[in-house]
């Protein structure tokens, strides 16, 4: 026997390993000079995190944020604020941020070929920063935006979830800064117009925000005018137009203007068109044959490539079959765009020339000024692009098809002030300009209220911002539209 001690009974509890706490909230706060037209602009730049807490005060996610705002003038707290988001869902702000709003940009030219780095920052003397101060948001898993340690972040990757953050952040960057008196606005690209149109009615209920205005860049708010397949003939006709103008820009068609063929083709797809689909199987063969010559003359497709997708196209099916014989396929984002197509037989439709053109250059762009020109240093991978799926679209007793502008409705009739601005690219084969002005028209607001929705097309794509003209006429328009004009 000896005098040792008997060992100590082991807690297991202390072998558990403890959550990791969230970083704290971190801010780097730079102050620069740009001249927008005539006009110097002082700004305070800020990039940082803020904390999302749920009720019981624990920390749910870090959502990163960069914000300009002027300094130097009177009035600051009425001075109207934009917060700005892009969509995927999955995408950081950063095409909105460094494409058309900020103060800097990544110079791209008209992004219709690559080229090679280092890429260009330049001042952007387009941006909107002289009559509008500017909140860029990274919603939770992108840029650098995480849940905390412990939090899923599937519990944030859903049409409802994501506008609550969203909204929660909103409340409480208004709520620091001393901005609820400010005019409040929203930019949304994409899917990001999905998310604005869901705020819309989120920060009304959630925490009584009344919107000025909401501005919708390629615009999709209800699912149904996009999702090909065979029970939904709907998105047939709103793509033929975008289809036209793809045909007209790479000579497969003919008409005397964009504005002129646009408006034929329209009124087309609405008529006679839509009307032969939904009639399928009641429609005679002679009406069949004066709609099939014409959506292959309008699409520039081969008519018996149009007769054996039985009149309807998907935008993969365009994109690959324009410029087969070419061996070309077209830019989904931008159908300007194309690339050399090795594989005609693949169908190979996540392959897309228009974003391969900018991927890199705003990647590079980001990384280099976030750290560089705003001082704010991370070492993690700013998620520019990422897979967020599965993405909740609609709440299981919802069904169907996700439909946001039914919220954007009811905050339209609550908020009788509230103006909806829609630019849309006429080259944009993934949010084509019809259907987003379709569906604008089907939400169907007061008749008072029809000033308040205003409708703009540019000689562009997707991001039709990387156009230089259509850059200047977004500013334009972005500035009449916040002016009340």
């Amino acid at each position: 026997m000896t005098d040792e001690k008997a060992p100590e009974a082991v807690d297991k509890d202390k072998d558990k390993e403890k959550p990791a706490e969230p970083a704290p909230e971190r801010e780097s706060t730079t102050r620069h000079t740009i001249k927008v037209g005539r006009t110097e602009v002082s700004y305070r730049a800020t990039a940082g995190t803020y904390h999302l807490k749920g009720d019981d005060g624990k920390v749910r996610a870090s959502l990163f944020y960069v914000s300009y705002v002027r300094e130097g003038i009177a009035n600051q707290e009425t001075r109207p604020v934009t917060f700005a988001f892009n969509g995927g869902p999955g995408s950081s702000a950063v095409w909105l941020h460094m494409g058309v709003l900020g103060p800097r940009r990544i110079d791209v030219g008209d992004a219709l070929k690559a080229s090679p780095p280092p890429y260009q920052l330049v001042d952007n003397d387009r941006s909107p920063l002289d009559f509008t101060d500017l909140v860029f948001i990274d919603p939770v898993s992108t840029g650098y935006s995480r849940p905390a340690p412990g939090q899923d972040a599937k519990d944030f990757h859903g049409v409802k979830e994501d506008a609550e953050s969203v909204s929660d952040f909103i409340r409480l960057w208004l709520t620091r800064e001393q901005r609820w008196p400010s005019p409040k606005y929203l930019v949304g690209e994409s899917y990001g117009t999905t998310r604005a149109a869901a705020l819309s009615t989120t920060l009304q209920e959630r925490h009584g925000i009344y919107l000025n205005g909401i501005v919708l860049v390629s615009a999709v708010l209800y699912m149904q005018t996009l999702q090909v397949g065979p029970s939904n003939d709907l998105p047939y006709p709103l793509y033929l137009p975008s289809y036209a103008m793809a045909a007209l820009y790479h000579g497969r068609t003919r008409g005397d203007s964009m504005e002129a063929l646009a408006a034929e083709v329209e009124e087309f797809a609405l008529g006679d068109y839509a009307s032969a689909l939904m009639r399928v199987g009641r429609i005679t063969e002679a009406e069949r044959t004066r709609v099939l010559r014409r959506v292959a003359a309008y699409s520039g497709l081969p008519r018996d490539y149009v007769d054996r997708a039985d009149l309807r196209v998907s935008p993969d099916a365009f994109g690959r079959e324009l410029l087969k014989a070419d061996r070309r396929r077209l830019g989904r984002f931008d159908a300007r765009c194309t690339a050399y197509d090795a594989n005609l037989s693949s169908d190979n439709a996540n392959e897309d020339p228009s974003y391969n053109l900018v991927q890199a250059p705003y990647t590079a762009a980001v990384y280099h000024y976030l750290r560089h020109e705003l001082g704010f240093d991370e070492d993690m991978p700013y998620n520019v692009l990422v897979d967020v799926s599965p993405w909740k679209l609609v709440e299981p007793q919802e069904g169907g098809y996700l439909d946001v502008g039914s919220k954007l409705r009811a905050a339209l009739g609550r908020n009788p002030g509230l103006r909806v601005l829609l630019m849309s690219g006429y080259y944009d084969l993934a949010t084509p300009f019809l259907a987003g002005e379709w569906t604008l028209d089907h939400i169907r607001v007061d008749p008072e209220q029809r000033e308040n929705v205003v409708k703009r097309r540019y000689e562009a794509g997707h991001m039709m911002y990387i156009h230089e003209p259509s850059l200047r006429a977004m500013r334009q328009d972005l500035q009449g539209f916040i002016a009340g004009k």
